[in-house]
């Protein structure tokens, strides 16, 4: 399951989920276009990318630089949303 985190100035939709069996948490990036969305997702605290459609690779690392500056965050509310539905 995917919780927001947070909306871009471009609409871009960032959502983490809770903490994985392995200790990661995957964030989903999705952006709405004329044809449906872009989207990516990143595993963290690795930054493993995977699934991307739509952005290009300064956007990606854009995102990535947006990702480790809000990662401390993300974690701690992966962290209670873990705890929450344990």
């Amino acid at each position: 399951m995917f919780y927001n985190y947070v909306e871009l100035n471009d609409g871009t939709q960032i959502a983490y989920s809770n903490f994985l069996e392995d200790g990661t948490v995957q964030i989903g990036i999705e952006r709405s276009t004329e044809d449906g969305f872009d989207s990516a997702r990143c595993l963290s605290p690795v930054f493993s990318w995977s699934e991307v459609d739509g952005f290009s690779q300064d956007e990606v690392d854009k995102l990535q630089r947006f990702l480790r500056n809000n990662l401390p965050l993300i974690w701690r509310l992966a962290g209670e949303v873990s705890r929450e539905y344990a």
